[in-house]
């Protein structure tokens, strides 16, 4: 299935079960809100895109803790989530979906190579999940699109799941 057929998918299943969507995209640069926003009438689902490429962004506009960055680093689990969390307290939206990782082709290390993408997603009433991926031998491109599948699918996964009351 291609960016445009999840998509279409993902707001129509929404959208028939009154979801609003946010996203907080770093590594991906708004490719996620992009894809969302493919689709004509996608404004009565896709809420808001937070773009935080840098570490500054993360901090202003989702409150991720600079501290946290600083221990973690920005491409971590604990800062995906911080961004998702960030993206749904500062939004209207029902569930937010955050990624963070290194493209490349630089920027790696032997810690935290090329390929890696943390992704989260907060949703309202439930707990923040979360996704380790390693695109191995990807070039940017294909980093980035595979995180675009990847988040798309996290968020389709999260629809199914019960809200705590």
């Amino acid at each position: 299935m291609n960016h445009l057929e999840q998509s279409t998918a993902l707001l129509e299943r929404a959208r028939s079960l009154g979801l609003k969507l946010a996203t907080a995209e770093s590594c991906t640069g708004g490719m996620i809100a992009a894809a969302l926003t493919d689709i004509a009438g996608s404004s009565d689902v896709f809420e808001r895109g937070f773009v935080t490429y840098s570490n500054e962004a993360k901090a202003e506009l989702l409150q991720v803790p600079p501290s946290l960055i600083e221990s973690d680093g920005a491409v971590s689990e604990r800062v995906a989530r911080a961004m998702a969390e960030g993206a749904l307290a500062n939004s209207r939206a029902d569930i937010a979906v955050a990624v963070t990782g290194v493209a490349g082709p630089g920027g790696g290390s032997e810690e935290k190579p090329v390929g890696l993408v943390h992704i989260a997603c907060a949703k309202s009433g439930a707990s923040t999940t979360h996704v380790r991926c390693m695109f191995e031998n990807a070039d940017r491109k294909e980093v980035r699109f595979r995180t675009v599948t990847a988040a798309l699918e996290l968020i389709e996964d999260r629809f199914s799941e019960p809200s705590i009351a």
